[in-house]
């Protein structure tokens, strides 16, 4: 007995026996027995801990002094990095949501396009407005705008709907300051503005592919009409102007109202999201084409901090769409409480992730997969998609699979002296293994079942293929870029 735990200790083929077992006991948590991705990826680092043979002291800590212990270190080291940004992106989203902003996007889009190109302009809908917004917020704000468009149009409610949630799937997957990307950011140790720019050009060709020619495609092929009830928009979401006032009837006093006459321009809504955007892109451009130290550096360092450079758009979007328009200090208050509520298990669910990541690297793990891969001549980016990709169809969450993905990865790459562009790249590719293949075992899956009239069949046929086509395409455009400049 003692001979075998030192070979699953000591040895090649039993460390990895170890990682295999570890992540089936996760699955089987997840999958089974429903326990909560946090439980479960906690429960989980710590089995594999004890082993991997890992002094206690290394895991929990002592009595006196736990701070320097891998359960620590893991959760503090990468919640320290992404929870104001995470946090900070959230109330952004929600202020622009209650503000009308879709509305007048959607209104502005569809003008521009005209009747043919009304879901061209509903995919562009779900990739502006998904950079702020969560996915599930985005689908419950944005589908009443795709029922009118619809019923105007005359045509399937999937070939209106297919390119928006495109849109919003491509953001959430790619694009700070969405929790998946920001994880990324933290377990990669790359900067979130070569994600930012990494995830644009993996992203747009996915959704492209699979929102505008897939969503054409299947849209004409699968025809759904939209209920009468669907016309009429849920509770919760912008409701129909009353008085000249649109109010979310849900939240009572305590929403944001705009004015009909005076919803926020287009232009005006733009700025906002480009506010972050932009100064982070400032930031990490200007490293690579300033002196080290100029003041200029500083200036764009500084501003282009992601946690400085949203707060800067919470506050502009704070006083212009908020204050400016009648809302009070306590009304922003509350909405911001409100928005804040569910990211609190998020942020538990990847400070998990990374224990069990840290706990991999502890173990040795990481460096006898680099060997192991090495030696059978897979590259990287590939290895950490398939695993991102066997992870997400087995268990259904994305933000599970980019962070058990990234913790594994993570340790493989760390001091090859990959840059920042390469280590963005292989980000890239978990990202799109995340979201292959939505099905039954995954939340989305039945959000958009339920919001587009769509029978398991027929979310099958649409949804779950757009989803495989957005994370293959993405991929794809990751693995040539990382094949040239590795």
């Amino acid at each position: 007995m003692a001979a075998t735990v030192d070979w699953l200790r000591t040895t090649t083929p039993g460390l990895l026996i170890l990682c295999g077992l570890a992540i089936v006991v996760l699955l089987v948590a997840i999958i089974r027995f429903k326990l909560e991705p946090f439980i479960a990826l906690l429960l989980t680092g710590l089995i594999l801990a004890l082993a991997a043979g890992l002094p206690v002291s290394k895991i929990v800590g002592t009595p006196l002094k736990s701070s320097d212990s891998l359960l620590e270190t893991g959760f503090g080291g990468i919640l320290g990095h992404i929870s104001v940004i995470i946090g900070l992106g959230t109330v952004l989203g929600a202020i622009l949501e209650r503000s009308g902003g879709a509305d007048v996007l959607a209104e502005k889009l569809q003008n521009l396009f005209g009747p043919k190109g009304a879901p061209v302009a509903m995919g562009l809908v779900g990739l502006i407005f998904g950079i702020p917004v969560f996915f599930d917020i985005g689908i419950f704000v944005l589908a009443p705008l795709i029922y009118v468009a619809a019923k105007r149009g005359g045509g399937s409610l999937v070939l209106y709907a297919m390119p928006m949630v495109a849109g919003l799937s491509m953001t959430h997957a790619f694009l700070p300051p969405h929790p998946g990307p920001v994880a990324l950011g933290g377990l990669m140790r790359v900067s979130l503005g070569w994600l930012i720019i990494m995830g644009l050009v993996c992203g747009l060709p996915g959704f492209a592919a699979a929102g505008l020619v897939w969503g054409t495609f299947i849209g004409k092929r699968i025809t759904v009409d939209v209920p009468a009830e669907f016309l009429v928009r849920p509770s919760g979401a912008a409701a129909e102007p009353k008085n000249g006032t649109y109010s979310d009837g849900a939240q009572g006093d305590t929403a944001v109202e705009t004015e009909v006459d005076r919803r926020p321009s287009v232009a005006l809504i733009g700025a906002i999201i480009a506010i972050p955007l932009v100064l982070i892109l400032g930031a990490t451009f200007g490293s690579q084409l300033l002196k080290a130290k100029s003041a200029l550096l500083e200036v764009l360092t500084f501003l282009g901090n992601p946690a400085v450079a949203l707060l800067i758009a919470v506050l502009v979007a704070f006083y212009i769409l908020g204050l400016r328009r009648g809302s009070t200090v306590q009304q922003l208050g509350v909405l911001t409480a409100e928005s804040l509520r569910p990211v609190g298990m998020l942020l538990l669910v990847i400070g998990a992730g990374a224990f069990f990541g840290a706990v991999i690297s502890a173990t040795g793990i990481g460096k006898v997969l680099a060997h192991t891969m090495s030696e059978a001549g897979l590259p990287v980016i590939v290895l950490a998609y398939i695993i991102s990709c066997g992870l997400r169809i087995a268990q259904g969450s994305a933000t599970v699979a980019i962070v058990t993905t990234g913790g594994i990865v993570g340790p493989l790459v760390a001091g090859h002296g990959y840059s920042q562009m390469s280590l963005a790249l292989i980000a890239m590719a978990i990202a799109a293994g995340s979201i292959i293949l939505s099905h039954v075992n995954d939340g989305g899956f039945w959000m958009i079942s339920k919001f587009f009239n769509l029978s398991v069949k027929q979310t099958l046929q649409t949804w779950s293929v757009l989803e495989t086509v957005l994370s293959v395409v993405s991929f794809a455009v990751a693995a040539i870029l990382f094949a040239l400049v590795s």
